[in-house]
């Protein structure tokens, strides 16, 4: 099933879209995500009521413009460093040894859950001179996970998939961590996909907890990288479910980041514009590619074997505050 939230109150409003994203349709007695989430196998059968008539051409055409975030506020947004190839390329380019640690132990932080930008607002920013970047990124929204739920279990928790541009203000990023406590002020809203997917939409493509496809990354829209999600995923998403669930239950509705993905193989560009940089770094000794600046579009897209986007396109602008 495909699921988004149109825009209308705090939560959203749920409707339940086609498998090809042209159509969508209302859930009658399920008003939210959210309450869908909750509702669990109770609800199942409204919902799949409604997936059948949106893919036998009944409900009102699906426009991506109209949507907030699947969920556009959550109880927990947590977000990974999953490639730990990227994070080895972060430390790489400024002098810095990467712990051993770092590939049995995944990096974690707790983002800003109270709004998320939908999949066509703008990027809001104060001042070019924050260093404002993309992060494309695949994540999972789980129903209620247990204290010290293991890795094992963690699978049967992940409801839907979606994706995720983790927006960051870079240069804002060495001050608050060099405090010694966290991102804060350098990790603004972030927006997610039109159209979050139970994970048997994906087919093949969800194998081992992970989405092996593509992430397709284009800035003013020229190609900047299509890093494959799949591939040097060090952590799955059980995995990271599990690393959050160590201390402390996760409610329904929590959402999971895998981190900005990230390939080995450099030719497939990157989903991050400080990536890019940190590679100029390495090779010429200086960056060149700038960070994004007010007028600038970003679009993160999925799509299928044939060509067919999964989950809709996050497309937005920078715009000052």
């Amino acid at each position: 099933m495909k699921f988004a939230s149109l825009k209308g109150g705090r939560d959203g409003r749920l409707v339940v879209v086609s498998r090809d994203l042209s159509r969508c349709a209302p859930v009658p007695g399920i008003a939210t995500l959210q309450a869908a989430l909750e509702e669990g196998a109770a609800g199942m059968p409204k919902l799949l009521a409604a997936r059948d008539a949106v893919n036998a051409g009944k409900g009102e055409p699906f426009e991506p413009a109209r949507c907030a975030s699947p969920l556009p506020r959550a109880y927990q947004w947590v977000d990974g460093s999953a490639y730990v190839t990227h994070v080895e390329l972060v430390r790489k380019a400024r002098g810095a040894e990467m712990p051993a640690s770092f590939w049995t132990d995944p990096l974690m932080y707790q983002g800003g859950s109270d709004g998320f930008l939908g999949p066509m607002d703008d990027i809001v920013a104060g001042d070019e001179a924050w260093g404002i970047d993309l992060e494309g990124e695949v994540a999972v929204i789980t129903d209620d996970v247990p204290y010290g739920c293991t890795a094992e279990d963690a699978a049967k928790h992940i409801r839907l998939v979606l994706l995720c541009n983790d927006v960051s203000l870079r240069n804002l990023i060495p001050n608050e961590l060099a405090k010694g406590f966290g991102f804060f002020q350098s990790k603004p809203a972030s927006s997610f996909s039109p159209v979050a997917v139970t994970p048997d939409e994906l087919g093949d493509a969800w194998e081992d907890g992970r989405v092996h496809l593509p992430l397709l990354v284009e800035v003013n829209g020229q190609p900047f990288g299509h890093p494959d999600a799949g591939t040097d995923m060090v952590f799955n998403f059980p995995q990271l479910i599990a690393h959050a669930a160590r201390t402390r239950a996760l409610a329904a509705g929590t959402i999971i980041g895998s981190g900005t993905v990230s390939n080995k193989d450099r030719s497939v560009g990157s989903a991050c514009i400080a990536e890019r940089r940190m590679l100029e770094t390495i090779e010429t000794g200086a960056p060149v590619t700038p960070f994004l600046k007010f007028g600038d579009r970003v679009r993160i897209d999925m799509q299928d074997a044939r060509g067919r986007s999964i989950f809709g396109a996050i497309d937005q602008h920078v715009r000052r505050a």
